[in-house]
């Protein structure tokens, strides 16, 4: 074994990969990384760390990094290495010759959860100062923009109600669509830190996971429902709420608005939500949901937390509404143990939400239809802004296809690999006449890519992470970018190239305006986070070091709100060509898109996405372990290896999605969330069979 080289130089940082937002002391040696220890002053993992954050760094040095920028006029055409200058020049230049010939909304630009707050909201400022539009989206929408619809609508604010550590004075756990043992380990492991401690677990999820089944944590409810239910469950468990008389009517006459309450209360009190009715539909036994609904409501600290399995549905945003309804009519929120909590998969998800690279709003989720958020914005940035929302990811994909959206700026995603029904996006990106891409590899994307703009990881930059329980927390420069530019300053780069005068000497200046505009980060500053270590938002002068617990006097929207949540059944359909229900989710030691972790030694734990199946339908098949299979849906078909499994059940099967070769968005539809277009990559149709050539 060799030596380890020891280090010269320690820097605090955050991890960047999922929503727990650890800090890590980098260590260094020579200009190098060569070890990432877990941070015992973290607030958010106290000294823990999982695999990822420990061991998956050495990605930022891999050979396949793009080290210089790149032009090139057709997507057929070889790469031509050109200085930062040229490539922003050209950039600009082409955006430009593309509104003049097809108007000013024929181009949009896509940030990503996986660069900081600052560069987020300087991507976003790119769209409405250097594009002159609203065309902005971000990777959020595409996996928790339900979560700040459905809990504004509820509760009046986008966000986890709780910091972390208050789940270790919780009673009942409720998970939901989630699973944090392997999706947010850090979490996860806190988690069964409580559950021994005497917490009782209720999970709602269609596999039975780590969560559910696993070394120190034993879930006491499981509702292995249908995929596609959700909607349909969380109304039967509320249904048990109200006609057993087990809500709090002193916390909904307090707080909540009581005409909306009895309005929700008449609905999912209706007899079509019994138990009864929806055990069966639903593939559940009545009595399981009547006894996750008591021990939930009798608490007496009950909590929620839930994730992707909640809000990737075509009611997703209905999902969400469910959760918030349900825990204000138990009186469930405002205090230390109890809330509702979303679990965020990225880094940054928190940021991409609550910074304004959204087509319809400013940061802090306010319209840019509102002429007095408009203001703020147009006296800040001396410009007149554009009042009318813009297009959302999925329809800049749509109107290039049908001809009207001709060019893109896509900041460190790869749409072609992570967004649904492949062969659309592909369809598109040819279609378009630029296509700038802003990311560390060639990726599945950079095939339709006209100028490639070298990025920076998390370790070559400075700014701050916001993570899912709100928390701010600084990432430090560890190594210098190895193209010579952070994010932040090639999205300056653009911005200037566009017409747009525009100097910041460090991203400390940009939260210093991200505070100026924003009421939540009004007290935000690198000092602040540098004196205290972290800060969880709202952050201003009635908490000036920030507030770890939300809703604890009265909501952001005044009265609690109870949002009606009628059960519309998806309109994916298991039919005798395609029986099956696939799902999706996340393995522990890889990271969504793979695009880091599988440049790492990680690889040796999980080097293919493997499709689980149930040991009946894999015999009706003629399928054993190992075997290789053919997925096929109604939007396409891709090749995976399968396991035979018991955390399955009949009807089901299951993979996960970090690995481009696999092409599993080649088979998922591009059926959306009914208020944000959320993608629904939870339920797919689809048959397998064994492949024999």
């Amino acid at each position: 074994m060799p030596i380890p080289v020891k280090p010269e130089q320690s820097t605090i940082t955050t991890c960047a990969y999922c929503g727990v937002g650890c800090g890590f002391k980098a260590e260094t040696s020579g200009g190098q990384i060569v070890r990432m220890t877990p941070w015992k002053e973290g607030k958010a993992n106290h000294g823990h760390s999982c695999v990822k954050g420990r061991f998956a760094f050495d990605y930022y040095r891999h050979p396949d990094r793009v080290r210089a920028p790149m032009i090139r006029a057709s997507i057929d055409d070889p790469w031509r290495e050109v200085s930062w200058d040229e490539a922003f020049a050209y950039a600009a230049g082409e955006l430009r010759r593309i509104q003049e010939t097809h108007g000013s909304g024929s181009v949009g630009a896509v940030s990503s959860s996986r660069c900081t707050n600052e560069e987020i909201y300087l991507m976003q400022k790119f769209a409405r100062v250097g594009l002159r539009n609203n065309n902005i989206d971000n990777c959020s929408r595409i996996c928790h923009s339900p979560t700040q619809f459905g809990l504004s609508a509820t509760l009046g604010a986008g966000a986890a109600s709780q910091h972390f550590d208050s789940i270790l004075q919780s009673d009942v756990i409720l998970v939901v669509g989630a699973n944090p043992t392997e999706g947010h380990p850090v979490f996860g492991s806190m988690m069964k830190r409580s559950v021994r401690r005497g917490a009782k677990l209720l999970v709602v999820d269609p596999r039975r996971t780590e969560t559910v089944d696993s070394p120190h944590c034993q879930a006491s409810v499981h509702l292995a429902l249908r995929p596609g239910t959700n909607v349909l469950v969380l109304d039967s468990i509320a249904h048990v709420v109200v006609t057993e008389r087990l809500y709090d009517e002193a916390f909904v006459r307090a707080r909540c608005d009581w005409d909306d309450f009895e309005l929700w209360m008449s609905q999912v009190g209706d007899a079509r939500y019994s138990p009864d009715v929806v055990g069966p539909e639903a593939g559940l036994d009545p009595d399981d949901i009547r006894d996750l609904a008591r021990r939930y409501a009798a608490g007496p600290n009950s909590t929620i937390y839930y994730g992707l399995g909640v809000t990737e549905h075509s009611q997703g945003s209905t999902g969400v509404m469910c959760l918030g309804n349900l825990a204000m009519a138990c009186g469930m929120i405002g205090r230390e143990g109890v809330g509702v909590n979303p679990l965020r998969g990225q880094g940054n998800v928190q940021g991409g939400s609550c910074l304004g690279s959204w087509p319809h709003m400013f940061t802090g989720y306010r319209f840019v239809t509102d002429a007095a958020t408009r203001a703020v914005f147009e006296n800040e940035w001396k410009i007149e802004l554009d009042g009318e929302p813009g297009l959302r990811l999925p329809n800049m994909f749509d109107a290039a296809v049908a001809g009207s959206f001709k060019g893109i700026y896509i900041q460190g995603e790869d749409p072609v690999q992570s967004d649904p029904n492949r062969h659309h996006v592909e369809a598109a990106l040819r279609n378009m006449e630029c296509v700038i891409v802003q990311d560390l590899y060639e990726t599945e994307t950079t095939k339709f890519a006209h100028v490639l703009l070298p990025g920076s990881s998390s370790l070559e930059k400075n700014g701050t992470f916001t993570n899912a329980e709100r928390r701010v927390s600084m990432v430090r420069k560890i190594v210098e970018p190895v193209a010579g530019l952070e994010d932040w300053e090639i999205t300056v780069g653009m911005i200037n190239a566009m017409g747009y005068e525009l100097k910041y000497d460090h991203p400390s200046e940009v939260l210093d305006e991200i505070a100026r505009t924003s009421p939540a980060y009004s007290g935000m500053s690198f000092d602040l986070i540098e004196r205290v270590g972290s800060v969880q938002w709202p952050c201003n002068t009635a908490a000036p070091e920030g507030t770890e617990v939300l809703h604890t006097v009265t909501f952001p929207r005044g009265k609690g709100s109870f949002m009606l949540t009628e059960y519309v059944p998806t309109k994916e359909r298991v039919d005798d060509r395609f029986p099956l229900l696939l799902t999706t989710g996340r393995i522990l030691s890889q990271y969504n898109a793979g695009t880091q972790t599988r440049r790492t030694a990680n690889n040796a734990w999980y080097d293919e996405d493997v499709l689980d199946i149930s040991a009946d339908d894999a015999a009706q098949r003629g399928l054993h372990d190992g075997d290789r299979v053919r997925v096929v849906s109604r939007y396409g078909e891709t090749e995976l290896g399968i396991t035979v499994s018991g955390r399955v059940h009949p009807g089901v099967v299951y993979t996960t999605f970090h690995f481009a070769h696999t092409m599993v968005n080649a088979v998922t539809s591009d059926l959306n969330d009914w208020a944000t277009n959320c993608p629904e990559y939870k339920v797919t149709a689809v048959e397998v069979t064994k492949v024999t050539s």
